[in-house]
């Protein structure tokens, strides 16, 4: 494997009003070219070095979900439903100008950049869908990360937990009270997002995602330990256009256990010829 040295790039926040003014939206901004879209986890925003490759090809845009930006928790009680979220993520695309961005999603991330381009098909100009939730099989069933006990979630998000990527994303502050701060926010944006995923991540994305005008990418992690891999053909079998990569000894969280994998999977997508969504 050849890893790949990246200069972290200068990151820049904008904070857009939305909602009819009822939330503002911190979206972190980096590198130049053609816009792409990022939506996070469940956890909440973490520039990582993923990101930071896509900013050396593309300007990233990478806004914060209700509820998970720092210094403004109850922003989530302005978001009701799952229609909410995706009429709020449309605002920010058209209030930052963006002209069919490349969308990339991870985890919950994913399920609401497949809802966005369900329901706004000519919105994106390609879909990239990292270990997506938002389906369900009684047969396979997702592991309920918001209850899983915090020392076993390392094992269920990595193949290797002690991996570098996994330790880098893992590392709490050495102060004690910063570090009591970050669990309790990660707590507390897993809420947030939460709220739409409760009891079972699946609200009917199935029924919608023939509508999705555009190529997608679905990328897995073979081991991935909160979301089986087999779920990648239940993805394939709904949507019109897609290609998939299982990357193996990956668990949850491939652009970070497996970047340069990952990394090499997208670009190979995003350099192919594209159709126009009619």
């Amino acid at each position: 494997m050849t890893t790949t040295e990246s200069t972290q790039p200068a990151i820049s926040e904008e904070f857009l009003a939305v909602w009819n003014g009822r939330l503002t939206i911190r979206v972190k901004v980096a590198g130049a070219g053609p816009p792409l879209l990022y939506l996070h986890p469940a956890a909440g925003l973490a520039w990582d070095p993923f990101l930071t490759q896509m900013a050396e090809h593309y300007t990233v845009y990478a806004p914060e979900f209700p509820g998970t930006s720092v210094g403004d928790p109850y922003a989530i009680h302005a978001v009701d439903s799952l229609p909410d979220v995706v009429l709020i993520y449309e605002e920010v695309v058209r209030t930052l100008g963006l002209s069919a961005p490349v969308m990339v999603g991870q985890s919950f991330g994913g399920m609401i950049a497949a809802e966005l381009a369900a329901t706004f098909p000519t919105l994106p100009s390609a879909l990239v869908l990292l270990d997506p939730i938002g389906l369900w099989r009684e047969d396979l069933p997702v592991a309920n990360w918001l209850t899983t006990p915090p020392d076993q979630l390392p094992a269920l998000l990595f193949h290797d937990p002690s991996g570098e990527g996994a330790q880098a994303m893992l590392a709490m502050p050495d102060d004690p009270n910063e570090a009591a701060a970050a669990t309790a926010g990660m707590v507390w944006s897993m809420g947030s997002t939460g709220k739409f995923t409760w009891p079972i991540p699946d609200r009917g994305l199935r029924r919608r995602l023939h509508r999705i005008a555009v190529p997608v990418l679905v990328v897995w992690g073979r081991e991935d330990s909160l979301i089986p891999v087999g779920y990648i053909d239940e993805w394939q079998a709904q949507l019109a256009d897609s290609r998939a990569v299982v990357i193996d000894d990956c668990g949850h969280i491939p652009q970070v256990e497996k970047t340069s994998e990952t990394v090499a999977a997208v670009t190979e997508f995003l350099g192919q010829p594209r159709k126009v969504a009619p």
